[in-house]
Order: structure tokens, then C-alpha cells, then sequence
């Protein structure tokens, strides 16, 4: 591929093409695209890719991208997806340079436009019922039939069109179609829907209108109205392009944009039907659309995930005309990339164990330095408070050590991160047999890490100070299906839920430079993963989510479960510190 001379980036297809026609002068050599999204629910995973693409694109050669809302069906829009909307495209780091647009904007223009049509014998109004007109419209192997009420005169549908408009009908009495051909083997070409009777308060109109124009009406004249040089349209609506340039065609004076489909983003184990993810919100399977198991942006943004992370993930997949489906790793993949970069580490303890170091004096506290981020060393260091009673993780321990576990056990010495060699000596148990303390000693001549003797140990493990460590909740999210194609799996959507996406532990304990951790921070809780504080989260009750864990724990589930069926035995591996429930 060629290269942009702007920004050395690979033109795709998209890029080429829009570069040929500024070349070109085309358009004057201006670039201008759009973003519509319909505001009837959350942005999900699959239109960061649009809107990256489509501010993508305006900023790259020199143009302008609009965020229009396509407003056309006022039972299913709110303004809380309109601010919703907004908030996600501005976290995603772009912005429409003033005011958004919407298509109720132009509904007077698209009013006088569709009696343009009329008045050419373009349109007609048609009076079957919902249920008639579907009989009618055939099937994809099968011409329709022409609607008894096409051959209306014009000063018939001007009339009742108009009644229409001024509320006389009941809805669903009367639709205004286009006249094309209802042989035509695309079945958007079938006479389509124009307009349909609708009595109910849009959220920026009111009561003004009851009829209400189709999306395929609204949309491609709303890109000519605001002079759209480029249309950038996912793949389903290649079908639709035929229908928009028939309304150019037929409308006089009209500007006339380019279309361009791309395939959308789709990602395993992920869903992205607004309409099935209502679903899970109205079944109370989720908690609404910032539950951070969701695939929305704000659930995303609200579980932690950079929209730096976002932007690389729609870079890595780039553009083509066939559609594929990514592997939900790949997102997971950035996320790591990102954070790994930018997140400063710490030291949080999910399920606390005790320790008592016996020989370190009852009355010291040390302040041992912490690297803040070994990938940035402008980062600097912060001081870990380090006392005689410390926490360390439960599954840091191990009575029976099995095989190749190398953390610590009865006798075993263990590196404590920027601390000392520690040796347990004592495993005490609750009277159910649960180990609830370790008695430990200390090396004070290893302090920072190293033993003066060179001797080694095989395991580092993370700890906090028990005096001096911060409560907090944390909450565990995992992928919330166990299937690859949750949209596509036989039976319902519930079926496939994995049981494991989420676990909340209460009785965490975390390094004291958290306690005052504002909502929205991310961090790396050492060898756990990544985290970020929750909107939930007070100075007096913190609240952590987990963004992605340190390692792709579910690839290697994968790999171990097609071990299995092909009959080989999975390569010995140390088990993920932090349990994850594979569902």
C-alpha cells in the first residue's frame, strides 16, 4: 500500500479513494463526513471503528466531520443517549467543532421534498395494512405485488399526505411509498416507506410532527443537506445505496455524496444488537449500560479501558470490504499495551492472609522505596510503608506445595517485593482447618530484594503493610459470555452467560498511596492485573474494578481445553494468581 504523505499512515481503500478525489478537486477539494448515530441506546465496541474512521479521515485531509443524530423514531430516542453520545465520541478524543446536527433538523426540508416526489408520480400514499403491505412486498426469491393504492393521482396523494401530516389518521391507517419497482430483485428498491403516522412526542420536535419519516428517507438527503462529501457506511447498507442514489435522482438540485461501506467491527465473545442489550438491562442479567461488562464505550471507560487502547484496536484491524470477526484477545491485547505504558504499579492484596514476621522489631516502620512504573522513568518512586504484620494474597501460599509451585510453604524462603527474604516457619488454622496466619522471619541483610550471599529464591510476591493498609471493595469482571458468538449461539441469550463475569471481593486491602485514588484512575495492582477505581468509589469506601487481567488467562484455558480433545496433555503451567471462572 502507498502512504499518506500527511500522516505516513497505509492508505486503506477508504483513504485512497478520498485522496484521488481531493486530488481531483472534487467536492472543491473539500472533505467533509459525518458520524450519524441513531439515539436509541449506548455506542458500543462496533461504532468506535465508524467514529474513528470518520473523524479519522475529516482531520487527515483537512475537512470536517459532523455528529448528527438520525431522530426519526421518537418512541425509542432519548436525550439520555444524546449526552450519552456525546460524552463517548469526546472520550474516544474527537469533537464536531460546534453544535451537534440532527435529522429532525430537516424535517421540514425532507417534508417538501417527499411532496416533490409526489408531484412527479414518484410517491403515493398506501393504504394497506402493516401486515398487507409485508404480504405484498414478497420474498428475496420472489417478485412482490403492486400495492392496490399505487395508481392514485397525484392531487389524491398530495391530499391525503397532507392529512397525514395534519393528524387526521390513526397510526398505521396510511404510509407514503416510493414508486420504484416492486419486481426489483434488492428488496430495498420494493416501493419503500417513505413516510408512516406516528402520534408521539419526539424529544426535540414535541407534538409538531405525527409522521415521522423513514431512516432510508432521512438519512442519505440529511447527508446531502449538510453538503457530505464522503459517506462512510458499514457494509449493510451496500444494499441500501441503490435505493439513496434512486432518492438523488429523482430530487432536483440536490447534492450528490460519495458512498463508501466498510465491514464493521465484530468481536467474539461480544454482542452488539442495541436491541438484545436493552434486553439484557430490562431482564436485570446486567446492571444498565455502564455495567463493565457491556460492550458500550461507557462501560468500557467506566471498567477502565484507555480509548487510546480503542483507537489502536481499530488501527490494528483496519479497513476492508469483507466481513470478519476479531478476536476479543486483540482488544484485551491493546488495553495491556496501553496501560502497561501509562499505569502506575502498586500493591493490592485480593485475598488478604496474614503474616507476622517474628524477629522484626514490634515498634518499626520502614519506608521502603516502589517504582512507580518501570516502563517511564520519569515516573519516579513513592515509599511503601513496611511494619511486622503484612498481608500477602491466600493463593500465595500453599501447605502442599504442588509441583512448580514455587511461592511460599512451611520452610520455603520468598523474595517480599522491595522488601526482604522472608521464611515461614508456622501455619496457623482455624478450626476448620483453613489456614488464617503465618509466623515468619525476616533477613534483614536482603533488604531491597537481594541477599549479600547471592543466593536466589524463584518467587517474588506483592504485600501490604497491615497497619497502615487501605479497605477497599474490588470487583472482578470477566467476559460476559462463554460463548464466541453469543448473537449467533442456539437457544436464548441467557443460556450463555458466563457465571463468572463477575466476582466482588469486600475484604481487599491496598497499599495506603490509594486512599485517596479518584474515580477514573487506573493502576496496575502487581501481578493482578489492571485496575480502576470506580464511580462508586468514596474517600471512605473505595471501589476497584479489573480492567484485564496481566496475561491472557482465557487464551490459555483455550489452548488447554483443544489440548484435551486432540489428546495431548497441556504443558505444565503455574495457575493464574487471581482465579478466574471460565464459565
Amino acid at each position: 500500500m502507498t502512504a499518506d504523505t500527511n500522516t505516513s499512515r497505509p492508505l486503506d481503500f477508504i483513504r485512497e479513494r478520498v485522496r484521488a478525489d481531493v486530488a481531483a478537486g472534487k467536492h472543491g477539494g473539500n472533505v467533509v463526513t459525518r458520524f450519524p448515530p441513531e439515539p436509541n441506546g449506548y455506542l458500543h465496541i462496533g461504532h468506535a471503528k465508524a467514529i474513528c474512521l470518520d473523524f479519522g479521515v475529516a482531520e487527515e485531509y483537512g475537512g470536517h466531520c459532523n455528529l448528527r443524530f438520525d431522530d426519526t423514531n421518537p418512541t425509542a430516542e432519548d436525550t439520555e443517549y444524546v449526552d450519552a453520545i456525546e460524552r463517548d465520541v469526546r472520550w474516544l478524543g474527537f469533537d464536531w467543532g460546534g453544535d451537534a446536527l440532527y435529522a429532525s433538523d430537516y424535517f421540514d426540508q425532507l417534508y417538501e421534498w417527499a411532496v416533490e416526489l409526489i408531484r412527479k408520480g414518484k410517491a403515493y400514499v398506501c393504504s394497506l395494512s402493516p401486515e398487507e403491505a409485508r404480504a405484498y412486498r414478497g420474498r428475496w426469491n420472489e417478485p412482490g405485488r403492486e400495492s392496490p393504492y399505487r395508481n392514485r393521482s397525484v392531487e389524491e396523494n398530495l391530499d391525503l399526505f397532507e392529512r397525514m401530516k395534519n393528524g387526521e389518521f390513526a397510526n398505521g391507517a396510511h404510509t407514503l411509498r416510493a414508486k420504484i419497482d416492486m419486481s426489483s430483485s434488492n428488496m430495498n428498491l420494493r416501493d419503500p416507506v417513505l413516510y408512516r403516522i406516528l402520534h408521539a412526542e419526539h424529544h426535540r420536535t414535541g407534538a409538531r410532527w405525527c409522521i415521522y419519516p423513514m431512516y432510508d428517507w432521512a438519512h442519505g438527503q440529511s447527508d446531502a443537506i449538510e453538503n457530505v462529501t464522503h459517506s462512510l457506511c458499514t457494509l449493510e447498507f451496500e444494499d441500501h445505496r441503490p435505493l439513496y442514489d434512486w432518492f438523488l435522482d429523482h430530487i432536483d438540485g440536490i447534492h450528490r455524496p460519495v458512498q463508501i461501506e466498510f465491514a464493521r467491527l465484530n468481536l467474539t465473545y461480544t454482542l452488539t444488537s442495541k436491541r438484545k442489550l436493552r434486553r439484557l438491562i430490562d431482564e436485570a442479567l446486567v446492571d444498565g449500560w455502564d455495567d463493565p461488562r457491556m460492550p458500550t464505550l461507557t462501560a468500557l471507560r467506566r471498567r477502565g479501558c484507555p480509548p487510546e487502547a480503542i483507537r489502536d484496536l481499530c488501527a490494528r484491524v483496519g479497513l476492508t470490504k469483507n466481513d470478519s470477526v476479531v478476536d476479543l484477545s486483540q482488544l484485551e491485547f491493546a488495553i495491556r499495551n496501553e496501560l502497561n505504558r501509562t499505569a502506575p504499579r502498586v500493591m493490592g492484596v485480593l485475598r488478604p492472609l496474614k503474616i507476622v514476621i517474628e524477629n522484626y522489631p514490634d515498634d518499626l516502620v520502614e519506608e521502603l522505596d516502589a517504582i512507580n512504573n518501570p516502563e517511564d522513568a520519569s515516573a519516579g518512586a513513592r515509599k511503601a510503608p513496611f511494619s511486622k504484620v503484612l498481608y500477602i494474597e491466600q493463593d500465595d501460599f500453599r501447605r502442599d506445595p504442588p509441583r512448580k509451585f514455587f511461592r511460599l510453604a512451611p520452610g520455603r524462603e520468598v523474595r517480599l517485593r522491595y522488601a526482604y527474604f522472608i521464611t515461614c516457619t508456622e501455619a496457623i488454622e482455624d478450626e476448620d482447618g483453613n489456614v488464617v496466619e503465618l509466623r515468619c522471619t525476616y533477613d534483614p541483610a536482603t533488604r531491597g530484594g537481594d541477599a549479600p550471599d547471592g543466593r536466589k529464591v524463584k518467587a517474588t510476591l506483592h504485600w501490604v503493610s497491615a497497619a497502615h493498609a487501605v479497605p477497599a471493595e474490588v470487583r472482578l469482571y470477566d467476559r460476559l459470555f462463554n460463548h464466541p458468538n453469543p448473537a449467533a449461539a442456539p437457544g436464548e441469550i441467557e443460556d450463555h452467560l458466563n457465571p463468572g463475569s463477575l466476582e466482588v471481593l469486600k475484604d481487599c486491602r491496598l497499599e495506603p498511596s490509594l486512599a485517596e485514588a479518584a474515580p477514573g484512575a487506573r493502576v496496575q495492582f502487581e501481578r493482578l492485573g489492571y485496575f480502576c477505581v470506580d464511580p462508586d468509589s468514596t474517600p471512605d469506601a473505595l471501589v476497584f474494578n479489573r480492567t484485564v487481567t496481566l496475561r491472557d488467562t482465557w487464551a490459555k484455558i483455550e489452548r488447554a481445553q483443544k489440548q484435551k480433545m486432540a489428546g495431548k496433555r497441556p504443558a505444565a503451567a503455574e495457575p493464574p494468581r487471581t482465579p478466574v471462572k471460565p464459565g
